[in-house]
């Protein structure tokens, strides 16, 4: 076996790849850059090498200073986790003549089903069923504009090179044929040094389900059940499962089987995912095949018992699989959430900073948490801003959102902006727990945006009863103070009203034998609670169920976060309500003259001057985050006041960029 990899890669991935290889007993390089310094895959490795500046175009896409590293310190092989050099068939060939092993497929299968325009054209020719499309490369703007008109609308423009999410675009008509191609090319270029992009006809209503493959050297392909990957936004996907909730076993086999035909056809090793788009008649069209280890794995490792990273590293060692497709069985129930650093609240722009207080839910034989960051860590705007991905197991599907649901609530997050309330909103709904969801889903039930966690009356009760408790202790441990200037502590007495998304609800606090009880309009809530005051998380029971409330204290009162829903309560006495009620609400400034950057990022471009008129839905300016660029538009017919912004700028979030007259 390797004496020691160096890992090609950052974050989350590459702590996961260094903890199978530290229970393979194989040592770990770790490659960094300015931005990752003190990132924690450099703090878990055995080495470390300093590769570059911050940008991944100037350190973690360099082949040259990753090879140098690998000779300095010695490693036999390179894992490449996913994204980067991971499917770059030419970093694969230099590894081979450097006599460096590569953790991942051979030159051709990377080279033939890592590029999405060959990839189509390969499975096309060996009868595989295919989206219908044109697999020609795409020369400009108006060339899209007449291949999509050609497919016919809608489309999907996407980057031969891509994944993740980045470089694609739907378009629904000519303008946003060209202002998608525009977008893909340049989000191609920034992420994957190519700027080839292909188009094919978007599905709509469809299912993304996938196929996970493992193969060795020695010709042997077994297939390890699907991953339902259909939650998602902007193609990035945000919640998996596995198994689906949709496929019955014929189709499975059926998949499964045309999933390893097509992986022998190129002879692939190692492990790779063949991505398909299925109706809902069950009726599946080869997608790609991405040649490296997927995002979403951990759910497969879960209902499978496979270690998909330690098979990986044996492949690429030269050892032949022990495992046959009769013993692979799916057992139980696993998702997967990613925890991105993001703002739903701002169209899920990105949010980036120092975490300044991280807790995540503890693990156990239900919970796992694939992270890279530690408390102190910093999302920087070089890299995707994912937090961690929380996977949970269960018996039935039932079970694993019980877990899921429970782990979110117990994830504390400080700091920055994050999509926990977002993820947790999706799980509690019904159309989520029924299992009926395709990749249209987000777009669906938020058609306008999320606007925030829903408040259904079982998470009214545990907020209230939790605000009164928290409260109740807050006072006590006020009036137990020694030394006060006034020692007349002030007469508190059992009424009191909690004030909740606008609604008074009248409530009595006893002390009991066990814990308390509060009254919530006549109606007792028994709890017991280890929470002291100042406590970040209240952890307790409601009525004999386990809860934990996320506690913020405010100037005014409380914010707490439980079950995707996020308050700002206050707890008075009923005087102090009364004339609360009486005071005057302080009304924000008035901003709406101003464009203002919805995220920290870079301007790419700004297409007006100070002016010039424009017209409602009007491209204003560009700004790239997280190697995303996002359109910025006008919301109403104005003119140009002032211009305070210009290319190559870098902005704050809500820093001005345009004044309007």
């Amino acid at each position: 076996m390797f004496s020691k990899i160096l890992i090609a890669n950052r974050g989350e991935i590459a702590c996961r790849v260094i903890k199978t290889a530290r229970k393979m007993g194989i040592q770990t390089v770790a490659v960094y850059s300015d931005a990752d310094a003190e990132a924690l895959h450099v703090r878990l490795a055995d080495e470390k090498v300093h590769i570059g500046a911050s940008p991944a175009a100037e350190s973690y896409l360099i082949a040259d200073k990753i090879i140098q590293a690998a000779k300095d310190t010695g490693a036999e092989a390179i894992h490449p986790g996913y994204g980067f050099l991971s499917e770059n068939a030419d970093f694969c060939e230099r590894l081979k003549k450097e006599g460096i092993i590569f953790i991942g497929p051979d030159v051709k299968a990377i080279g033939v089903m890592g590029d999405k325009i060959e990839s189509k054209k390969f499975a096309a020719k060996a009868g595989v069923n295919t989206v219908p499309g044109n697999t020609d490369i795409i020369r400009d703007s108006a060339h899209a504009v007449e291949i999509s008109g050609g497919i016919g609308y809608p489309v999907m423009i996407k980057a031969s090179a891509g994944g993740g999410g980045k470089g694609m675009r739907v378009a629904y008509n000519d303008e946003e044929a060209a202002e998608g191609f525009t977008s893909a090319t340049n989000e191609a270029i920034s992420s994957f040094g190519d700027d080839r992009v292909f188009i094919e006809k978007f599905i709509e209503e469809p299912r993304h389900i996938e196929i996970q493959v493992l193969g060795d050297s020695f010709g042997n392909v077994i297939y390890l059940g699907e991953r339902e990957c259909s939650i998602q936004r902007r193609h990035q996907k945000v919640i998996e499962e596995a198994p689906s909730p949709f496929l019955d076993e014929a189709t499975r086999k059926h998949m499964g089987e045309q999933s390893v035909a097509l992986s022998k056809e190129v002879q692939y090793k190692s492990a790779g995912t063949v991505e398909f788009i299925v109706d809902k008649n069950r009726n599946f069209y080869f997608l790609e095949m991405n040649t490296r280890l997927q995002v979403e794995h951990p759910v497969t490792e879960l209902i499978t018992g496979v270690d998909l990273v330690e098979q990986m590293i044996r492949v690429a060692y030269g050892e032949k699989l022990t495992l046959t497709q009769a013993d692979i069985k799916l057992k139980g129930w696993a998702m997967e959430s990613r925890v991105y650093a993001e703002d739903p609240l701002r169209g899920f722009l990105p949010s980036i900073g120092r975490v300044v207080k991280y807790a995540p839910p503890e693990e156990s034989d239900h919970v796992r948490v694939d992270t890279g960051i530690y408390e102190g860590s910093e999302i920087s705007m070089f890299y995707d801003p994912m937090i961690a991905k929380l996977i949970t197991y269960g018996e039935t599907r039932d079970e694993a959102i019980h877990h899921m649901r429970d782990a979110l609530d117990r994830y504390y997050i400080r700091g920055l902006n994050h999509n926990i309330a977002f993820l947790a909103d999706v799980l509690n709904s019904d159309r989520f727990q029924s299992g009926n969801i395709t990749t249209n889903y987000i777009a669906e039930e938020y058609p306008d945006g999320f606007v925030g966690g829903a408040l259904p009356e079982s998470t009214k009760v545990v907020m209230v009863t939790a605000a009164q408790v928290i409260h109740s202790f807050e006072m006590a441990r006020q009036a137990s103070i020694s030394d006060k200037m006034n020692e007349d502590a002030p007469h508190y007495g059992e009424e009191w009203r909690v004030i909740l998304a606008g609604e008074t609800h009248a409530t009595q606090l006893y002390a009991t034998d066990e814990g308390c009880t509060v009254v919530i309009a006549g109606q007792p809530h028994d709890v017991t609670t280890t929470w002291v005051p100042g406590g970040p998380r209240f952890f307790g029971a409601i009525d004999g169920v386990d809860v934990c409330v996320e506690v913020e204290r405010r100037r005014d009162g409380y914010r707490l976060s439980y079950n995707g829903a996020t308050q700002n309560i206050q707890v008075r006495t009923p005087r102090e309500a009364e004339l609360a009620a009486l005071m005057p609400e302080k009304m924000p400034p008035d901003m709406s003259n101003f464009l203002l950057c919805p995220m920290p990022g870079q301007v790419v471009s700004i297409d007006i001057v100070a002016g010039d008129e424009v017209k409602a839905g009007q491209i204003l300016c560009v700004v790239e985050a997280m190697k995303m660029e996002n359109i910025l538009r006008a919301e109403k017919d104005a003119v140009v006041k002032k211009v305070s912004a210009e290319a190559g700028d870098n902005l704050a979030v809500d820093e001005i960029i345009i004044e309007f007259e």
